[in-house]
Order: C-alpha cells, then sequence, then structure tokens
C-alpha cells in the first residue's frame, strides 16, 4: 500500500483505540470484580456516575486530569453500595447491582442537567512535533490522547497481580473456592469488597474517559448500555484480563464503523447503524458461548451465584 493508504488505515486504527478505550477499563473492573465472586450489573450505574461527575469536575476545572479522577472516584463510591449490601449484608448480587444502577442513573439524570450540551478540552495527545516527518505514526498518536495507552498498561498490571502475585493468588481462590479461603485463613469479604471497589474505580475512569475525552461533552444517559455490555464481554474473555483487549477492540471498531458511515453519508437511519456495535457484541456472546465451554472459564464461586439465583 502507499503512504496515503497506511494514513487511512492509521487513522482508522485511531478511532478504534479511542472508541474502545472507556470500554476497555470498565471491562477489566467487571473481571476483576468477577474473578473474587462477585457479579456487578451495577457497572452501568457506576459508569454514568464516572461520566457524569468527571465531566463535571472537568468542565467546572478545565483539568480533564482532574475530572478523569472525580470520574474513578465517583465510580467508586457507588461501588460501595453494592459492596455493603452484597458483601457486608449478603443481599442477592443481581438484586443489588440492579439498584446502583438506577441509582445511577437518577443521581445523573438530577446532577447532570446543568452540564448537558457543554464541552470540555480532550486529555492531552501522546502526538506531537517528534512525529515531523512520519505522517502515518503521526495520523495514529495525534489522534490519541494518553487514556490509551494507560488502559493498556492497567490492564497489563491487573492481569500480572492476579496471576503473578500472592494477592492475585488470594483473588482467584476467593472467586473459586471462597469457603476454602476461609479455611487457609483468607478474609474472603475484604478481598470481596477490594475487588468490587477496584472494579468501582475503573468503572468510574471508564464513563469519565467517555464523556471528557471521547466526545468531550455530557448527555443523559450517555453511557447507552456500555456497562452491561462488559458484563457481558468478560464471559467472552474467559474472565481473563489478557483476553480482554481483544474482545472489546472487537467493539470499538463496530462503533468506529458507525460513526465513519454516517460521516461518509449512507442514507440508512441513524437509529438503525447506532445498534451495530450492541448485534456485535451480541454475536460475539453467542459465538463464545457455541465454540467454548459452557462456563467457559467461570471461577467456581460464580457458579454458587447462578445456583442460588435459580
Amino acid at each position: 500500500m502507499d503512504e496515503a493508504a497506511w494514513i487511512l488505515v492509521a487513522g482508522w486504527v485511531a478511532a478504534i483505540l479511542r472508541s474502545a478505550t472507556p470500554l476497555l477499563f470498565v471491562t477489566l473492573g467487571e473481571t476483576l470484580s468477577q474473578r473474587v465472586g462477585i457479579i456487578n450489573l451495577g457497572i452501568e450505574g457506576e459508569m454514568l456516575a464516572g461520566a457524569c461527575f468527571g465531566f463535571a469536575v472537568a468542565a467546572t476545572t478545565g483539568s480533564p486530569t482532574l475530572g478523569l479522577l472525580a470520574g474513578g472516584g465517583a465510580g467508586l463510591l457507588l461501588s460501595s453500595v453494592h459492596a455493603g449490601l452484597c458483601v457486608g449484608l449478603g443481599a442477592n448480587q443481581f438484586g443489588s447491582g440492579l439498584a446502583v444502577w438506577m441509582i445511577g442513573l437518577g443521581i445523573t439524570s438530577f446532577f447532570g442537567r446543568s452540564f448537558v450540551g457543554a464541552q470540555v478540552d480532550a486529555a492531552g495527545s501522546i502526538g506531537g512535533s517528534w512525529l515531523e516527518g512520519m505522517p502515518v505514526l503521526a495520523q495514529l498518536l495525534d489522534n490519541l490522547s494518553w487514556t490509551a495507552p494507560l488502559a493498556f498498561l492497567t490492564i497489563a498490571v491487573a492481569a500480572a497481580m492476579l496471576y503473578r502475585t500472592r494477592p492475585g493468588l488470594a483473588w482467584r481462590t476467593v472467586g473459586e473456592a471462597p469457603d476454602a479461603a476461609r479455611a487457609a485463613g483468607l478474609s474472603v469479604a475484604r478481598i470481596q469488597v477490594s475487588g468490587v471497589l477496584v472494579a468501582g474505580f475503573l468503572a468510574g475512569l471508564g464513563g469519565a474517559v467517555l464523556s471528557v475525552d471521547y466526545t468531550q461533552t455530557w448527555a443523559q444517559e450517555m453511557t447507552k448500555g456500555r456497562g452491561l455490555v462488559a458484563v457481558g464481554l468478560v464471559i467472552v474473555a474467559r474472565w481473563n484480563p489478557w483476553l480482554v483487549p481483544p474482545v472489546v477492540l472487537a467493539f470499538g471498531a463496530a462503533e468506529a464503523a458507525v460513526l465513519r458511515l454516517q460521516a461518509g453519508g449512507l442514507e440508512v437511519s441513524s437509529h438503525l447503524l447506532a445498534i451495530l456495535p450492541y448485534v456485535v457484541a451480541l454475536a460475539v456472546v453467542i459465538a463464545a458461548y457455541i465454540f467454548s465451554h459452557r462456563d467457559g472459564g467461570m471461577p467456581q464461586g460464580l457458579k454458587g451465584v447462578f445456583a442460588a439465583r435459580s
């Protein structure tokens, strides 16, 4: 291919990465939560809270970095409700997750009203003048902020922690065999709370990346089910952080394709085009179910949750 074609490909890759970055954080968070035996359907509300309050702080202070941190904090705070209900009070995980989702939806609908339609500056680009003379690389990096490499770095750190450290072994033991973990002297409740809170922070951070860095605006219910998509993608990724990127990038590619098709003037209803990423996510989940073992690497502790529900 000539240079112009490579520049086009680089722009396409950048669009996919920008679209996928928020969901990378959220899917990783849900993966870690489920690895300690806690399903968190409330991650949709936590992501929404992060998007709302992260945008509010970024718009008020003019600092995207503070906005992203505030978004993570909002997700963590809301996830503490789920942790308290499920771990502290032994509430049903599905019911608690739905309650947290509704709380997030209600809070953001109320507090986010004054910020609808506002604009903020995105996080800084990782490109720059040092890319002069390298148009292909410049096309890629100039269109990416530091949140994209941060997402991949976070996934690598989480995977290394989970599979290469003693705390990671403790997390996996709690998710696989909580009774055995108790017998070994591990604090199952502490580890489960830690998993839920980390998931909440990452979900909130992903939401803030969506509003502050990707769209650079706030709209009511702007996550549009991405948190719930993350719950499904965890299954496809087989509860393995290393498999999160390829799975999430498929969703990002579909979303980027929708934007390119709309920009190209395709005469198809925008509402129909908007469902394409979710159709792709559903197809990936179904394919994973058909072509892999039914549990797909599900932690044994989660099977007890589903058994209790049935």
